[in-house]
């Protein structure tokens, strides 16, 4: 499985196509730089693959399938959370679809998983990396424009479609890092297919005009806001940003605050009728099959991602649990 990652390596800065890398899970200063990497899928290992060599290797792909970004959430980590998530998640959307819809590819930023007694700290960390992460992770969009604008011009354009999964903390990486693209660019180019922004960990503002998240709309041809009020890590979090002196309501938790401030392209989901049966007691990470028990987001995000349209067309739907 293909990643980048801003994650310090044990072995120091300096490329090198194929070596080995590790990295210690309780360092959560993000580097300077951007890794390409791949895992072993046999030994659990990394390996440094080079942007070339990356980008190379999505373009091979089948035509019919397409790229889903993955930007993990709060108190993640490599082995316990992110890749066993990424790998489900494209095992269940290739199943529902019954052909090989996506290639999964996730976007590790520096997070720990500290106890429930470091909450609030951890917590903080991990915020301060996501807004650091960023900083530098609008480079791997501009890596990526750079390689498709050389394909052009040696006759070999590279038409490959991309939609991008924002899990919890991992959706203020996503703005973070839009936002420093308009910086440093101006106008955010339409990159996504699809934006899911589930269980978002943002303010429920943030997508509207003249806020730090609105380059996500930008960025994307439609944008999916998958939330539930009784996400138990929503409150957890207004509770954490209390430390700043902040309260908002949270994206995953109410919706956006207004939808009629924000294009037609947006639509908004309410999970409340499975989120706490697919991922109980938190109801936090509903967007993947738990045994049993189906999620429908699944099926929900599939259909987009397949046809480039969002099925029910209504803006705000409540999904149903069959």
């Amino acid at each position: 499985m293909l990643f980048v990652t801003n994650r310090i390596p044990n072995e120091g800065y300096q490329t090198k196509i194929g070596r080995e890398l590790t990295f210690d899970l309780q360092n959560t200063t993000p580097s300077k730089h951007l890794f390409f990497c791949k895992r072993s899928p046999d030994n659990k290992k990394y390996f440094e693959e080079g942007s070339a060599s990356f980008f190379t290797q999505l373009k091979a792909l089948s035509e019919k399938t397409q790229v889903l970004l993955y930007i993990h959430g709060f108190n993640n980590t490599d082995e316990a959370d992110i890749f066993p998530n990424a790998l489900a998640l494209e095992e269940q959307i290739n199943q529902y679809a019954n052909q090989e819809l996506v290639k999964v590819v996730p976007i590790i930023w520096p997070c720990d998983d500290d106890s429930a007694l470091a909450f609030i700290d951890d917590y903080w960390d991990d915020q301060h990396a996501a807004d650091a992460s960023g900083k530098l992770f609008y480079r791997l969009f501009g890596k990526f424009v750079s390689w498709q604008k050389q394909l052009v011009q040696q006759g070999d354009e590279c038409h490959k479609r991309i939609n991008v999964l924002a899990h919890s903390m991992g959706n203020r990486v996503l703005m973070n890092t839009l936002y420093e693209w308009a910086k440093a660019q101006g106008d955010v180019p339409q990159l996504f297919r699809n934006a899911f922004l589930i269980a978002a960990d943002i303010e429920n503002e943030a997508l509207e005009k003249g806020e730090k998240g609105q380059h996500i709309v930008d960025s994307a041809r439609n944008v999916v806001i998958y939330y539930a009020n009784d996400d138990l890590a929503m409150p957890a979090s207004k509770v954490a940003n209390l430390k700043n002196k902040t309260l908002s309501r949270r994206l995953g938790m109410t919706g956006a605050e207004n939808l009629n401030k924000l294009p037609k392209k947006v639509y908004q989901v309410d999970c409340d009728n499975f989120n706490n049966t697919i991922d109980k007691p938190k109801g936090h990470t509903y967007f993947l099959h738990r045994g049993s028990k189906q999620t429908p987001v699944i099926k929900h995000m599939a259909e987009a991602i397949k046809t480039a349209r969002v099925h029910p067309s209504e803006r705000e739907y409540e999904l149903p649990y069959p």
